[in-house]
């Protein structure tokens, strides 16, 4: 039997991958529009100066420096890598779409 799971939101598919990042839920919001900022621009950095100015709009932060904290976390729980000199995103978050677990029975 297979069980899937719809994620039809940034910050949903996150949170089912979350246990392996420990995450906070702001975290969660700020990759979230992250991830969907960076779906419209095609930059190869995620966190590339272009993108970081329309997360901070996005978000309504009056410095987009302050998203530079939220980057290094995300570094540092490996949500995202430096690779090239480029922010990716973890290879979990590179596509969002629907999560299909198969269920497995198990009998006593």
């Amino acid at each position: 039997m297979k069980l899937t799971i719809k994620t039809d939101t940034d910050i949903k598919y996150i949170q089912f991958w979350n246990s392996f990042f420990n995450l906070t839920t702001r975290e969660i919001e700020v990759l979230a529009v992250f991830l969907s900022v960076n779906r419209e621009t095609k930059d190869k950095n995620l966190c590339s100066y272009d993108n970081k100015v329309k997360v901070a709009e996005i978000l309504k932060l009056d410095d987009k420096n302050k998203l530079n904290n939220y980057i290094k976390r995300f570094k540092d729980k490996g949500a995202i890598n430096l690779k090239y000199n480029n922010y990716v995103p973890h290879r979990l978050f590179s596509t969002k779409q629907d999560i299909t677990v198969k269920v497995v029975r198990t009998y006593r």
